[in-house]
């Protein structure tokens, strides 16, 4: 199957054309296989403050966070250094000093 053939929202293989439109099978997302574009927009993530981060920056937790499993939440203002963006939910993947790696999400700091 072609390139054009697989769901852009669940990446099934099985999608299949309706006549007009494609469908996929699994997921039920119906798109135009014409205007499908090929490369994806770059996502720019933000800070509390609209501030762009970039991977390597360094943020300041601007609340505290409650960690499942330990004992004290991060505390606001910890320094959160060389921090790496990914996609998702928790778009901060980073090492914090006393936590170890950790997963944040960017409303929940500021670029330092």
């Amino acid at each position: 199957m072609s390139d054009k053939n697989s769901c852009p929202e669940c990446n099934s293989p099985y999608g299949y054309s309706t006549g007009v439109l494609m469908m996929c099978p699994e997921c039920g997302h119906e798109w135009n296989a014409e205007s499908q574009t090929e490369e994806p927009e770059d996502i720019t993530i933000i800070d509390s403050n609209g501030n762009v981060l970039q991977d390597g920056d360094t943020v300041v937790v601007i609340k505290d966070l409650p960690v499942k499993g330990a004992p004290k939440p991060i505390k606001a203002g910890t320094k959160v250094k060389n921090i790496r963006l990914t996609d998702g939910d928790h778009n901060i993947d980073c090492k914090i000093d006393g936590f170890g790696s950790m997963a944040l999400k960017s409303e929940f700091v500021r670029k330092a």
